[in-house]
Formats: structure tokens, sequence, C-alpha cells
């Protein structure tokens, strides 16, 4: 890397578990002869925080899987010496920091010894702490978070000992969403109470989020929205009940999501600045308000690559990616960290969920002038017997029709569409510049269009005016108004048949007889297309204008993205 890099110093991180043991590993590759030392106040370190879902359901089987290297070594902190030549000190708390004398004071979390450690650069990875809510009684058995090795382990053995039945998860953001993947069973009843209205609020948009909720509920969850909880109930002083503000849900376990706060305290101490998002305010370098002081990961703040503006985003990627940068920087490099666009992946039930940049509620929010189109396609060749349905929604901006953001659900890939969306954000790209991206197809793999850019191309017709859509939210609303119109549903009877949207307004008329049959169908209302994914209710919608139809639409996604014949959603 150069020979700015190799100028040994000492090292200290604080914090052990993504960012400071990646900083540590950069810095012992540029610098052979660094003094490298890492005060972690918990038991684990470098551990696989990600993996603790698939250690609760089973999917990994030793726990010390989630702390092992690739190749099955443990890493704890004999291990980080001998073969990174870094010191490790487990249950040691750094409770202050003298900036002027660059040195920390850490306590012994066993006996409550004091020792003091010196510096020339220091890094802050300390991480977040999971909101507690004003809940009563969180202090039962049977009330678990998973924000921790350790609260792995805590599920783990009530599932292991049969104590886990009636099950309530308080909060459906990815923590909540991964614990209902870990621990979901047709043995086990399982109920989220969101106090939002949608699973993901926030990471998904509503309609996404009601087309989740829809394939989770058809598999047995239950979900119950805009709900507060109050208080939880319990007999012999293991919970019972969870009651909110609408009711009451038995439970004989409870894990609380409701999200986490970076965990800033020994900055605020040490007179560092606060950013606005409450997290570390640090520059492109990720230096704080002390220029020897680094931060990175959850306790960091970040800046948006869109908007400009701060953001909190506790993730993994962001950790370990920062962790690099500063590994270089403490040693006198001058790497940076542009920011991020949120870009996020999750498996739940079968079920696939990816998103990157900007949602419709936030860039509309941010006074972006937007344009959305929501898609049902196949991931890759519809008769490859791995095929797998999927819906994408795609936001860009009205003018300069550049791509804002990207949303998917199904049980095919959506992730690697988010990646190539963040890949295109990320360099400003447009609708253009994403219909000639030239990417892989055969049909194990793709569709030889692929399916962003097919969103893509149904978001520039939309835009052309090629293409005239409403969303199904936007059919259901007309519905409800009893407006005038006409659902003209173009799939054969069979289709028709087996599902369909019931109103009086809807009318079924074969694709293939549309042409023949226009008599059938009024010039003198509007008229809205439908079919099961949305393109044959385009086609249909184009026979129409061609003769001489001049109130036309399709709905999108078609009865794929449809919730409303669902009761309880």
């Amino acid at each position: 890397m150069g020979e700015r890099y190799l100028a040994s110093k000492k090292i200290l991180i604080i914090g052990g578990v993504a960012a400071g043991p990646k900083t540590a590993a950069r810095v012992r590759r540029l610098d052979p002869e660094a003094q490298i030392t890492i005060l972690e106040k918990g038991q684990y370190i470098s551990y696989a925080g990600c993996g603790m879902p698939f250690y609760l359901s089973g999917k990994i089987h030793q726990f010390e899987e989630l702390y092992s290297t690739s190749y099955g070594v443990k890493r704890d902190p004999e291990f980080f010496k001998s073969e990174r030549g870094v010191d490790v000190f487990t249950g040691t708390e750094a409770i202050s920091i003298d900036r002027a004398n660059k040195k920390v004071v850490a306590k012994d979390v066993a006996t409550g010894e004091e020792k003091v450690f010196e510096y020339d650069k220091l890094v802050l990875g300390t991480g977040s702490n999971p909101i507690t809510p004003p809940i009563e009684n969180l202090d039962l058995a049977g009330v678990y978070r998973l924000n921790h090795l350790t609260d792995a382990e805590a599920i783990k053995k009530a599932l292991d000992a049969g104590e886990v039945n009636d099950v309530v998860i308080i909060g459906t953001g990815f923590i909540g969403m991964e614990a209902l993947d870990a621990i979901f069973s047709p043995r086990r009843a399982v109920t989220m109470v969101e106090f939002k209205e949608t699973l993901l609020p926030g990471i998904l948009d509503p309609d996404m989020g009601k087309l989740l909720y829809k394939s989770l509920y058809e598999q047995g969850l239950e979900g119950r929205f805009g709900e507060k909880v109050l208080k939880l109930e319990g007999e012999d002083g293991r919970v019972t009940k969870v009651i909110t503000d609408k009711g009451a849900i038995d439970a004989d376990a409870v894990i609380l999501a409701v999200g986490v706060r970076p965990n800033v305290k020994l900055a605020q101490e040490a007179g560092l600045t606060i950013g606005e998002t409450g997290a570390i305010a640090v520059n492109e370098y990720l230096q704080t308000s002390d220029p020897d002081v680094y931060a990175l990961g959850d306790c960091a703040e970040n800046t948006n690559i869109i908007t400009g503006k701060k953001a909190f985003a506790p993730m993994a990627t962001y950790a370990n990616r920062q962790g690099r940068v500063v590994g270089d920087n403490v040693l006198g490099g001058k790497s940076t960290f542009k920011g991020i666009l949120g870009t996020g992946v999750l498996h739940c039930m079968d079920m696939n969920v990816a998103r990157t940049g900007l949602g419709e509620v936030q860039a509309k929010a941010l006074g972006y002038d937007i344009e959305t189109i929501t898609v049902s396609t196949f991931d890759m060749t519809h008769y490859h017997p791995a095929s797998n349905k999927i819906i994408i929604k795609m936001i860009a901006e009205k003018g300069s029709q550049r791509v804002l953001g990207m949303q998917g659900i199904g049980k095919g890939e959506v992730a690697k569409r988010a990646d190539v969306a963040a890949t295109m954000i990320n360099y400003g790209g447009t609708l253009d510049d994403l219909l000639n991206l030239d990417l892989g197809y055969a049909p194990p793999y793709n569709t030889p269009i692929d399916p962003m850019v097919h969103a893509g191309n149904a978001l520039k017709n939309k835009l052309d005016g090629i293409a005239k859509t409403y969303t199904p939210e936007e059919v259901q609303a007309k519905i409800e108004k009893d407006e005038d119109f006409v659902l003209l549903d173009v799939r054969p009877p069979h289709q028709f048949n087996m599902r369909n949207i019931k109103d009086k307004r809807t009318q079924q008329l074969t694709l293939s007889e549309l042409r023949d049959k226009l008599d059938q169908v009024p010039r003198d209302k509007e008229i809205v297309t439908v079919c099961v994914m949305g393109s044959r209710a385009y086609e249909g919608a184009r026979i129409l204008e061609g003769a001489g139809f001049n109130n036309v639409k399709f709905m999108e996604a078609g009865m794929e993205g449809w919730i409303f014949d669902l009761d309880d959603l």
C-alpha cells in the first residue's frame, strides 16, 4: 500500500464485534509492527450476529460456528494474539477517555479492577443498544431480545426445552423478521405486533409491506398492526399475556425487537460531537471531532448518498466496510467512506426481501417529483423448474428519469436485483442507463430481459405516457368510492374463477377474444384491465386504445399485487 502506512503506532479499539476486529485486521495487514489492542465489554468477540437466526432454527448446529473462522478456528483472544498479533481483552469495559493525554480507563466487568490503556489513534466501535420501550413487566421470565450471542443462547435453550409455543414478537424491523424466520413453526402460534401499519416500516413502502404480509399470513403468521403494547402479564414470574391498546394476546414467550440506538455514552462524555441523528458525527475519513479518534459501525453517523442528509443505519455491511477505511486512515491513509443507500436484504418464511435507495414515501417526503411502477414477473425463465415469482417496485425522478430506489419481494431472487439498482443509484444512473446494462442471461439465472430492466422498461413507458396504470391501492380506492368504471379481467374463465376481484364492476373477457368482442366493452366508461401479473392487462389496454377507447388503464402487478380479498389483512 506504500510507505505512508508503515509507521508503527499504538492503535486502541473499543468494541470487538464487527467493526473493531475488521479495523484490526486491516491495520495488521498494512503494518506488521503496529501495537493493536481491542477492548470488548462482552464475552464474545468477532461473532456473526447475522447468523443467530440460523442457529435458532437449527440450520447452524454448533453455537461455536457463530464465532469461528471459515476454516474452523474459534475467534477468541488466543486466536487474535497468535494469528493476528492483536491483544484482545474481553469482559473489559471502557469507562472514560482522556483525549488530552491519549488514555482510556477500562474496568474488568467481573472484578471492577481498572486499567489504563494508552493510544496514538483511538477507534470507537461501541455499537448500539436495544431500545427499551415503556412496557410494564419486561423483567418477566420468557421475555427475550435478539441482539447478542447470549440472547441467542437463551432463546435456543427455551426452544429446545419445549417452553416456546405461543410467541409474540414486538416490532417488525429486520431483527423482528429474522426472529420470526428462526422460530416460526406450524407447531407454534406466532403473532407479530407492530405500532405502525405494515411489516418492515421505514424499510418497505406500505404497499410492499402489505404484500409481504399477505404471503406470511397465508403461511400462518398473525399480524397485529397499528397496535401499541402497554404491558405484559404473567403468572409465577413468567409471561403469559401481551396487553395492547386493542386487546390481549396469549404468550409464553415474547421477543422484543423494537430497534436500537447508537451507543454514544463514552464518546459524549469525552466531549466528542454527536450528530443530528444521535450517533457520533464523523467526516468522510470517519474521524470524529477529534482527528485522532475514529468512529464506525452502529455508533457512527452515516450520510445518504442520494440526499446528502445524515442517517443512522445500523447494518453489519457498513461496519465491515468502514473497518477497512479506518484501518487505512489510522496509519496515515486517506481512504473515504462516501455514504450509504440503505441497501438491505432479508429471507423470511420462504420469502426474499430486498431494498435500496429511497422508497416512495421517503422520496415524496423529501420533495422529489417521482413516478413509480410495480411489476410482477419471474426471477428466471418461467419454464425452468426453479423459477419463482417476484414483485419489483421501482422509483425514479420524473424530469431526469434518475433511478432513486427499488424494493423487491417474492420467493424468487431479488437480492441481486437490489445490487444492480444500488450500483445504478450510486453512479447517478437513469432509466436509459439501466435499460442499456449488459446483464447475464441463461434460464437457470435470469430471464432474457432481466426483471430490473423489465421494471425499468415499464416505468419508462409510464413516464412516456405509453403505459397508463393504476396501482392495486388506487383500484381499491375507486371501488370504495363507488366510481363508475369497468374492471375488465382479461384472463380465461378457469383462471378468473380461481380468484378474481369480487365487485359489480368486474367483467371477464379473455384477451384472445377481445379484438372480436369490442362491442361488449362500454365506450362511455373508464376501463381498467387486470390479469394475473399485469402483462396481459397491458396488452388488453393497448388493444382498447388502438380501437379508439380513450379512457383505459391497467392495474400494475395484476392479481399478484392484490391483497384486498383477504379479510384479516
